[in-house]
């Protein structure tokens, strides 16, 4: 008997979430109610529907549905979706439709849609950036940064993803990045990638921030995996990344990534293709959140 073919879908990033993420969506239930739902004693248990509209006055991508899906199961309610994570949609778009008690629909409401819109306008930012960078004639990776929300990191990382993006280093223990600080501290950029490469052993890459050509060559010669051209902008950035490549070629393998105050207005500067990586926390530091509504529906007569 042959065995049926299985399509996977590789654009499915709610495979990527770890064990933990489920009790980090219980965590912010109890935050938002941790005593009595006051308000939710009003309405009571009839069951009702709820449409999740996204509203706003821009295109927007769709970001976090798995965890608004989760906020919904964990009070006793069912999500349906009507488009797929990671697809843009126009305003007003009826994006779901959330079905339980009345009661648990607003018990929810506010935590799934405050997490929603922050995703969501991650997701979009992160697309709207990648697809500057490629209008501008950039073919390399587009990254986020570390700089995220304490306790929030995993669906900013996530929105990252779903817009299209590279989500750079997750944490401290995902990449060795040695920066401004570690080389002061170290005495020098040689010491202190030979202190980390004792510990990371060979599975880390190593990343190190440079502010001229001479700590570049430095960093290089002594074996980083990635050199950050840190905040170098214009004409300096490629004429440094350009002579360094052509210095170094045949000799050592390495990737420059532009860091430091990228923007939409200034990322045709940066979109030069001798660098590998151009990251930015513009795509979700102050990012403007995608504006959705849950309207819970009147009953059919």
């Amino acid at each position: 008997m042959s065995t049926p073919s299985v399509e996977l879908e590789f654009d499915n990033f709610a495979h990527l979430l770890p064990s933990s993420w489920k009790p980090q969506v219980t965590a912010w239930l109890q935050e938002d109610t941790p005593s009595f739902d006051y308000g939710g004693f009003v309405v009571g248990e009839a069951p009702r529907e709820a449409f999740l509209l996204g509203k706003g006055k821009q295109l927007a991508v769709l970001a976090g549905a798995p965890f608004f899906t989760e906020v919904f199961e964990q009070i006793g309610c069912r999500v349906e979706w009507h488009m797929k994570e990671g697809d843009t949609f126009e305003p007003v778009k009826h994006v779901a439709t959330v079905r339980g008690p009345v009661r648990q629909l607003l018990l929810g409401e506010r935590v799934a849609l405050n997490m929603l819109a922050r995703c969501s306008g991650i997701a979009t930012k992160s697309k709207r950036i990648k697809d500057l960078a490629r209008a501008n004639g950039y073919t390399g990776i587009v990254a986020g940064t570390r700089k995220t929300t304490p306790g929030f990191r995993l669906v900013e990382k996530y929105g990252m993803l779903v817009g299209g993006i590279d989500p750079h280093r997750h944490d401290l223990s995902s990449m060795i990045m040695l920066k401004d600080n570690h080389i002061w501290s170290c005495g020098s950029i040689t010491n202190a990638i030979k202190q980390a490469r004792k510990v990371g052993g060979f599975s880390l890459l190593l990343e190190v921030e440079v502010g001229s050509e001479a700590e570049a060559d430095e960093a290089i010669d002594a074996g980083a995996d990635i050199v950050m051209l840190d905040n170098m902008e214009g004409a300096e950035l490629a004429v440094t990344a350009r002579r360094l490549r052509e210095k170094w070629a045949g000799k050592r393998k390495f990737l420059f990534e532009s860091s430091g105050n990228v923007t939409e207005e200034n990322l045709h500067e940066r979109a030069i293709n001798d660098v590998d990586i151009i990251s930015t926390s513009a795509v979700h530091q102050s990012v403007q959140h995608i504006d959705f509504s849950l309207k819970i529906q009147k009953p059919k007569n």
